[in-house]
């Protein structure tokens, strides 16, 4: 009887330490959530050329580590080199023209101004000869009247009526010549007009010589697009390239895996997402270093998921997913886990499996 009361007893001890080890690993899971559908991720960066042409030089392999700067590929650059020895043709001849123009607008003022001053002396030219006719002809006036009482003679007035003639002929030559004069002028404001049309803006911001300037500097930055850098530290991943391979501006050709931007997206289930905070700290375990806990914060909780119910499906019915009323299927939320220290020995690859612990106390 003492020996079934033993058995017994040890046998409730038993189950209420399992009792207890479920309620505390639940009230733990609550508090603490974890989950195994982790994956690791880092940003993929598409490496695309900015010109075209065949692949002249390939100094990576797949998988090759490589720096920020560093030199992926090569496309023929003899195309751009010689686009750029144009370019720069073109610039000097425009800046030749430029200066030409210039010179043409110079001498255009000076011509202006040259008919200025023509004006002004055959103005003062017509001012003086007007003046010399009137006093002329003042003198005819009164020569008449001493010819008819006979105070002059005859051959007097007929010399002072010749120097009237003599004087009018003179004014109407001098305003002939300021006409002319006038004329000049306005011809000369013209092409002085048509010269500064021709030259546009002065010094650097003329058109046509800011036009050569960008297309010597397009022509420039097209045959550095012709070395293809690493724009990040990283591995090439999935290269299939081939020297001669024809390269197509703005097409991806390789990716390049970012190393400085690891995390590991834990997708947790939508029962214990309110429980989880930004800050939190993590420990992260991945599959392939299960012996070796990574230490994490939570930097994000994701917003939203994509959803297929509702979805636009065949002859643009709605898409509606059949369920069972007594089964709820809780929707998985991602939350972002910034790794904060990593042992030289684990490396991290993309797309690996992870199980995200939660740390919420």
């Amino acid at each position: 009887m003492k020996l079934r009361s033993w058995k017994v007893l040890l046998t409730t001890v038993v189950v209420v330490a399992a009792l207890g080890m479920v309620v505390f690993k639940y009230r733990q899971y609550m508090l603490d959530p974890w989950t195994r559908d982790g994956k690791v991720r880092a940003n993929i960066v598409q490496i695309a050329p900015r010109v075209s042409g065949p692949i002249v030089q390939l100094p990576v392999i797949d998988n090759q580590f490589v720096h920020k700067g560093d030199v992926l590929f090569e496309i023929d650059p003899r195309t751009y080199q010689a686009a750029l020895d144009q370019a720069r043709a073109n610039l000097d001849k425009t800046r030749d023209e430029i200066e030409n123009l210039e010179a043409q607008v110079k001498s255009a003022e000076a011509a202006l101004e040259q008919s200025r001053t023509t004006v002004r002396n055959a103005s003062f030219g017509v001012t003086s000869a007007k003046a010399h006719s009137e006093e002329v002809h003042k003198d005819l006036g009164r020569n008449k009247t001493l010819v008819d009482n006979g105070t002059i003679a005859r051959r007097d007035f007929d010399l002072s009526q010749e120097s009237a003639i003599t004087a009018q002929a003179s004014l109407n030559q001098a305003e002939a010549q300021l006409d002319k004069a006038g004329a000049a002028k306005l011809q000369a404001g013209a092409e002085l007009a048509r010269a500064k049309a021709a030259l546009g803006a002065p010094g650097e911001n003329n058109p046509h010589l800011r036009e050569a300037v960008a297309q010597w500097e397009q022509a420039k930055l097209n045959l550095e697009f012709t070395k293809v850098r690493a724009p990040v530290n990283g591995y090439v991943t999935n290269l299939n390239l081939r020297l001669g391979s024809q390269a197509v501006a703005n097409q991806p050709l390789l990716a390049l895996v970012d190393t400085e931007s690891f995390w590991v997206a834990g997708y947790f289930r939508e029962t214990v997402i309110n429980n989880i905070r930004k800050g939190d700290k993590a420990v992260v375990t991945l599959m392939s270093y299960p012996e070796t806990p990574l230490p994490g914060v939570v930097e994000s909780i994701g917003q939203g998921i994509a959803q297929d119910d509702g979805s636009t499906g065949q002859d643009l019915l709605p898409t509606i997913s059949p369920t069972f009323e007594w089964i709820r299927l809780a929707q998985r939320v991602p939350v972002r886990v910034h790794i904060t220290k990593k042992p030289r020995d684990v490396a991290l690859r993309v797309g690996t499996t992870a199980s995200v612990l939660v740390l919420t106390k």
